[in-house]
């Protein structure tokens, strides 16, 4: 492969939302946004899909959203979660469970993405079965030396444990957390009793990462690297739902990381893509041109 990819890995699935269902799953946000910034060429969602209608139809929807995949096809259903708003527009989710996406298997395409792989970005939903963890590991580990590893941890559920969570920081350089989730690590991992920045600062030195992403929600978010921080508002917006724009987030920081912004431009720009993807409806909508302009 002549090109080095910034890959999604993990869940493909379809979110059941209100006004129907749209292609989801963090992995395909991801690539989706990066694509916007970098270039369709280079972004790659890597998963599994079933041998059923609604694979079919995520092929279609991928390709309608310019969007490269790696989903072999497995004999489990394709997955689909049904998404319910609460008056904020804010989601929660029903997941189902044995779907394709626990069974993702490590092909030899997979592995030569992986020595070609500039930046990936893997959750904790995948990880929840063991064909897929150990494929997500196995994945990371063929990696080049300078590749980006994004854990954005997105815990969903009841689908995560410390053992798994411990092994993606042990995986990672770089971790997306929110305050809600931060919490939770805290109580897990027994360093509660200490402040929000102190515990972002421990993570940080502890597993020898380049930087800890905190997003608060309105209240903000934080960049932590190497002694020095960063803090950007949430601009204030008419939210019209919240899905997908963590994701857009992480891909809009990774890619303008990659084109060698500073941290503080990569973390504005970030937080001013989600902002903006939180006025939309669904989670791969198109951007303005001024926010693709990096």
């Amino acid at each position: 492969m002549e090109k080095r990819y910034v890959v999604g890995l993990g869940e493909a699935l379809w979110d059941v939302l209100p006004e129907g269902k749209k292609l989801g799953g963090a992995p395909a946000n991801f690539a989706y946004h990066v694509g916007l910034f970098l270039g369709q060429d280079q972004a790659l969602a890597v998963s599994a899909l079933g041998e059923d209608k609604l694979a079919d139809a995520t092929e279609a929807s991928l390709a309608e959203h310019g969007l490269r995949y790696l989903m072999p096809r497995v004999p489990f259903p394709t997955g689909t979660v049904q998404v319910q708003l609460d008056a904020n527009g804010v989601p929660t989710y029903e997941i189902k469970e044995g779907v394709a996406w626990d069974n993702i298997p490590f092909t030899p395409e997979m592995e030569e993405v992986a020595h070609n792989c500039r930046a990936v970005c893997f959750g904790t939903l995948a990880q929840r079965s063991e064909v897929s963890r150990q494929t997500i590991h196995r994945f990371l580990e063929a990696t080049p030396a300078d590749c980006l590893k994004i854990y954005d941890i997105n815990l969903r559920q009841h689908f995560y444990n410390k053992e798994i969570i411990q092994s993606s920081l042990m995986h990672c350089n770089i971790l997306k957390i929110n305050d809600e989730e931060l919490e939770i690590l805290a109580k897990m991992f027994g360093f509660s009793s200490l402040d929000t920045e102190d515990q972002c600062w421990l993570i940080l030195g502890k597993y020898g990462l380049k930087r800890v992403i905190l997003t608060c929600g309105i209240n903000g978010s934080y960049v932590y690297s190497e002694g020095r921080s960063s803090y950007v508002e949430t601009p204030q917006v008419h939210v019209a739902d919240t899905v997908g724009a963590g994701d857009s987030f992480t891909a809009a920081f990774c890619a303008a990381t990659l084109k060698g912004l500073s941290s503080i431009k990569a973390h504005k720009l970030a937080v001013d893509v989600s902002a903006y993807v939180c006025t939309q409806n669904g989670a791969m909508p198109a951007l303005p041109d001024d926010l693709l302009k990096i």
